[in-house]
């Protein structure tokens, strides 16, 4: 790819999967600018875990190192009835044989600042809200509340679950009758959440923290429609969740309309401030014979930390349109149960950077190519994660099928665990232009279309560029 050949990428959103896209392109050399509606990213949510699927790509990035020293080691997840009487832990170091990496908790935070660092602050604009979109044959222009505009070959909508590219995208989609119905439904949920992490905690008051692994722990609601859960991390914190289960689909749009007609508000500071007084009671093992509240967690909490949150959960049908191209929580919502929300965006950035370092030309029909191929690579592995966080949100929730699916994971044979943890890790993409991480582990990766493009135009232009430096 000449740099004149080279697109010019317009990434709306600073989460993790828009970062990651940018740090990749920074990598191949590939022009970006990202653009961000807030101000500054304030450190709010709980922990996320990352393991063998994204750090064969963290080595690449040169970040492994520091993130296993953020981190905490992940062996077991445990479990709890509302009584905190112990339920079966379930043992995942098979993950390990398999790969040849461990899992590790990391305070999402903590992570998020790992990331960021690879992109140069030049390249991120905050404060900058999406106004408008236009387009033409050639380029594409955004318009932001700054009152500049912003002209590339191709725009990104890294931007969340309620995208405004994929907004304009899908309007421009309506007017030509050329939206699927189910792209027309809004976001549905099921689920609200509190999240948040706490201060440094005395170990003497919370053994927990001491503990030299992870302790993951969720205490399942018998009488109450909510699961807990806590965790352990590497700077002495806990970080911490309260899900309240629905029982049935809700949208953001009704809710807020059902509250409006009660003259209530759903969201904000006083309705998180209301859910942790109802959760306050709620009992949870902190290690040394000792048990606490949640209560007394949200007291060790930094309040602005604490937010409240609509687990949604939705894969959208249409990904890209011309020079429009979603990715993350913009183009598949999945519940936080799996693990793999944050997962799957970087999975995508990283799809999409291996399929644009690749693209010979940035013509529209190359551009089009590209998001075809990107939407046929990712849609069937998002599809399997979405199932994956399904089942494990039906198993967290309350009630008699939840009953039932705890008792059959308790019960299942050790080697059809063994087989559905191979088959989990299995996916564990790498990026085609960087130094390749050999292989780790019994079980081998299963190699991405868009990885082996990657490394056969990267393989090409280093023999060009060889050739290039004898004829000179």
């Amino acid at each position: 790819m000449s740099a004149e050949s080279k697109p010019t990428v317009l990434i709306v959103g600073a989460g993790l999967g828009g970062l990651m896209l940018g740090a990749l392109l920074e990598k191949a050399d590939i022009p970006y600018t990202i653009f961000e509606r807030t101000t500054v990213v304030k450190p709010l949510g709980s922990a996320m875990v990352v393991g063998p699927t994204l750090l064969p790509l963290f080595e690449q990035l040169g970040i492994y190192d520091e993130l296993l020293s953020l981190g905490k080691h992940l062996t077991h997840t445990f479990g709890y009835k509302q009584n905190l009487e112990p339920m079966k832990p379930l043992d995942i170091r098979a993950m390990e044989e398999f790969t040849g990496y461990q899992q590790w908790a990391i305070p999402r935070p903590k992570l998020y600042e790992i990331v960021r660092r690879l992109v140069p602050d030049q390249r991120i604009q905050f404060g900058c809200r999406v106004l408008n979109i236009t387009e033409n044959d050639e380029k594409v222009t955004v318009h932001l509340s700054t009152n500049q505009s912003y002209e590339g070959d191709i725009i990104v909508g890294a931007d969340g679950a309620y995208s405004a590219v994929r907004q304009r995208m899908y309007e421009l989609l309506k007017a030509k009758g050329e939206l699927p119905k189910a792209d027309h439904e809004d976001l549905p949920f099921s689920c609200t959440c509190l999240v948040g992490q706490t201060k440094v905690l005395d170990p003497d008051k919370f053994p927990i923290v001491n503990f030299p692994e992870c302790h993951f722990t969720t205490v399942h609601g018998q009488d109450k429609p909510f699961t807990w859960h806590v965790f352990n991390t590497a700077q002495g914190t806990l970080c911490w969740m309260a899900v309240r289960h629905l029982g049935r689909k809700n949208t953001k749009a009704a809710m807020e309309q059902r509250f409006r007609d009660s003259n209530n508000a759903e969201w904000g500071d006083h309705p998180a401030q209301a859910m942790c007084e109802e959760t306050r009671d709620f009992p949870i093992n902190i290690g040394g014979g000792k048990t606490a509240t949640m209560g007394d967690v949200y007291d060790l909490t930094p309040k602005e930390y604490i937010s409240k949150v609509m687990l949604e959960d939705k894969v959208f049908k249409t990904w890209h349109h011309r020079r429009y191209v979603l990715l993350g929580d913009a183009c598949h919502k999945l519940n936080p149960f799996g693990g793999h929300g944050a997962v799957t965006a970087m999975h995508d950035a990283l799809a999409l950077a291996n399929l644009l370092y690749a693209m010979p030309t940035r013509t529209t029909e190359d551009i089009t190519k590209v998001f075809e191929e990107y939407h046929k690579e990712r849609y069937p592995n998002v599809m399997e994660a979405y199932d994956n966080s399904i089942m494990l949100s039906k198993m967290f929730n309350t009630g008699i099928l939840s009953t039932i699916l705890l008792s059959l994971v308790s019960h299942i044979p050790l080697w059809v665990f063994r087989l559905t943890l191979s088959k989990s890790v299995r996916f564990r993409p790498q990026c085609g232009f960087l130094k390749i991480i050999g292989q780790k582990g019994t079980a081998a990766a299963e190699l991405s279309p868009s990885q082996h493009k990657a490394r056969v135009a990267f393989e090409e232009r280093q023999k060009a560029y060889a050739r290039a430096a004898v004829s000179i």
